[in-house]
Parts: structure tokens; sequence; C-alpha cells
């Protein structure tokens, strides 16, 4: 006779478990201490087996009734209910480990490990992450939906950090595709978000390229003073000879500069590109290096903080000498010794812009014309890296300069 309620209110506990049976291999089993648990009893692959639907009260008559149906269903279609209930227990388990935090997390340290990112950028973007976290982190990675993401980013941008608001936008959907790739998600919710934000302003580096604002310049870095000047002087001097990028000067270390070779060799996990840029170092740039080298040399960072030598100088020490001389943000950056210098070595129309191109270390936008030019275009580079620091001083001595085919400009 099939189960009722009141009867399994008024079932009390006996010495030791039995059952009450209700129907198609539904019972309940009453323990000694009292509780009541469902469990349906099936056959699959000749087998007797038994499978948990729940306790009495929380799950109730009809739901223990409905739980069994759902069973056979699985049975019918040859399924073994036991073996979904893990299945399922599993997934549950696995997508509350896989949160986007978690994922986000696990996407970083191995950026790291293989040096994809540079220290600078890997900062940055746990940063940028960062700003995820009352939203998304805590989320199962499973669950989070285009407009999850779309409402997290958009808040930053309300708080008018569009680029902030991009860049997070471009770093969540990493981490998705980072996901997708280990099987732990089908697709990424943020590839129909694109379009979905403001426009950035596309904000150039401020730079000089003016030939008497560009001497100007030179000889203010020449007399320039305060805390760590003399390191942050050179710093300045050097910056606009060899034209790295801020992060790459900064992190310079003495074992990768040969003065005797004049080549400084920045290794990859240092570069954007990530890969080994070589600088040819021009015999002003050798002099400035040596007189480094007496106050920071023979080991360690060449440009180390005015702290503690085991760091590189701050990133935002050639900024705030630049301010310091009294150059605001619109006119000057530590980033716009590479604009002028691009500029300036185009305008003379005396070297190949490939020879250009690869002494700022970009890479060619051309993928196919990249792979069949190889040439590094190493000896044209060096006399251009001399031509370079030779054009700095007449500009800094104040001097005129001709460029090919033109008038003097003083």
């Amino acid at each position: 006779m099939p189960l009722t309620s009141i009867a399994i209110q008024n079932a009390k506990p006996r010495e030791k478990p039995y059952k009450m049976g209700d129907a198609l291999g539904l019972f309940l089993l009453i323990q000694p201490s009292g509780g009541k648990l469902w469990r349906l009893k099936y056959r699959i692959d000749g087998r007797e087996k038994k499978l948990g639907l729940g306790t009495f009260p929380d799950v109730s008559l009809g739901e223990a009734r409905k739980r069994r149906d759902e069973a056979r269903s699985l049975i019918a279609a040859g399924k073994d209910p036991s073996i979904e209930q893990r299945k399922t227990k599993l997934r549950s388990r696995i997508s509350a480990d896989n949160t986007f935090g978690a994922i986000a997390v696990e996407m970083i340290a191995k950026q790291k490990e293989d040096q994809t990112w540079a220290p600078s950028t890997a900062k940055r973007c746990e940063h940028l992450l960062s700003l995820l976290r009352p939203s998304l982190w805590r989320m199962p990675i499973t669950e989070i939906e285009g407009i999850d993401v779309y409402a997290a980013v958009n808040s930053i941008q309300t708080a008018g950090k569009i680029e902030s608001a991009h860049r997070t936008m471009q770093l969540a959907g990493a981490v998705f595709r980072f996901a997708v790739q280990s099987g732990r998600l089908k697709s990424d919710p943020t590839r129909d978000l694109r379009g979905g934000l403001k426009k950035r302003k596309i904000v150039s580096h401020a730079a000089i390229i003016a030939e008497p604002e560009l001497g100007a310049l030179l000889r203010a870095i020449d007399g320039y003073g305060g805390q760590g000047a003399g390191v942050t002087r050179l710093a300045l001097q050097i910056a606009a000879h060899v034209f790295v990028r801020p992060s790459e000067l900064r992190h310079a270390r003495w074992d990768e500069i040969d003065l005797d070779e004049a080549v400084w060799c920045i290794p990859p996990e240092k570069t954007k590109m990530r890969k080994p840029h070589n600088v040819p170092l021009s015999h002003q740039v050798i002099g400035l290096f040596r007189e480094l080298h007496s106050i920071t040399g023979p080991s360690g960072y060449a440009f180390p903080s005015v702290r503690t030598r085991a760091r590189p100088m701050s990133e935002n020490t050639i900024n705030a000498g630049l301010r310091r001389l009294g150059y605001s943000n619109d006119e000057m950056t530590g980033h716009g010794f590479r604009s002028t210098a691009s500029t300036l070595l185009n305008e003379s129309r005396k070297w190949h812009p490939d020879a250009i191109e690869r002494a700022l270390s970009h890479g060619d936008p051309d993928k196919a014309r990249g792979i069949y030019n190889r040439s590094p275009y190493w000896d044209e580079r060096v006399k251009m890296a001399q031509w370079w620091s030779d054009y700095l001083d007449q500009l800094r001595k104040g001097g005129i300069v001709v460029p090919i085919g033109g008038k003097a400009r003083a």
C-alpha cells in the first residue's frame, strides 16, 4: 500500500532500522535514531542497487516520488542514477572551486611563469582585475553571463575611468578564454559585448619634437638637481639617447650592459614584444653609463631605488624628474623620448624606416613581411645611434642642424 504523509509522521523508531514501502521501488528507511531516509531500490545491468533521495521532512513524500520518477527515467535511458548523482555533485563542487577569481589568479600565475607579461604589465593587470573583486570574483565562472560582466565593467566606466573599463573588459575576456582552453567553460561571455562601452580617447604620449625646445630640454636635464639627482639626471640623459621604453630603462642591470662591446642586451622577459632587444651604445652613452657605474655599479640594477638597491627606481621617477624641470605631463613624458626619436629620425631621411622600427623594438605590423625580412639592420643601427647622439649634442649646444633636402634650422 502506498505511503501517506500521516503514516510517515507517525512512524516511530525501533531497535533496528526498518523499511516502509511506497511504490515502484521507493521506500522510507526508519533509523533507530529517529532519522527517516528516502531510498530507491532499482536494478541496472542485472545488479540491484539503492539510491539516496534525501531525508524526511526536508524531502516530502511528493518530492520523493518526483525524484524517484526522474531516476526511473534515467534507468529507462540506460543510465545509472547513482552515477549521474555523483556526477552532478562533482560538477557542483568543481563549479564552486572554479570561481572567476580563482581562475584569474591561475591565469596570472601562468603568464608570470611563461614570462608572457613583463613585471610591470603583470602588476597593472592584477590591479585591473582586482576591480572586479566586488562583483565577479566569487561567482562560479560557468554561471557568469554577459550582463554580469557588463554591469561590473560599466561601474568602472561610470566612475569616469573609461580606459580602465576597456582594459578590464579585455582582461576579463582573457580569463574566460583561459577557462575555455582548460575545459572549464564552453564560451567567452564577453565576445558579444564588443562596442558596448564608450569610445576611449586615444592620447599619445606627450613629446617635444621641435629642435630648439628639444635643445632646451637637454640643457635643463644637464642641470638637474634633487633627491637622487645624479642617478635621475643620468637616467634622463640616457633615455634621450637610447629611447628605450621607460620600464626597460629602469629595470636595466649591469650584467646586461657591455661597455667594452658598446651594447646593451635587454632580455626578452623585460621587453614588450617578449623578444631580446639589443641596443647599440654611442660614445656619449658609454660615457654616461661609465659615470653611472661609479655610482651604482658594479652589479645589480643600474638605476636602483633611492631606498634600496634590491629594487629598481620607481616607475614615476623619470616623469617626476621632468615635472621638477618644469615640463608638464602635456609637454613631455618619459615615453615621449621614443616619439621624439621616431619623429626626428624619420624626418632626417638618413635611415631605413625598418632600422628605426628595430631601434624602437616595434613588431612588424605586416607579419608576412616580417617572416622574410630577417635582417636586424644592426650595422645601420650602430651608425644611427652615434648620429643620434651627435645630433642631440649639437642641439644641446644650441647649434644649427641642416636636414637632408631642407633649410637650416636653429
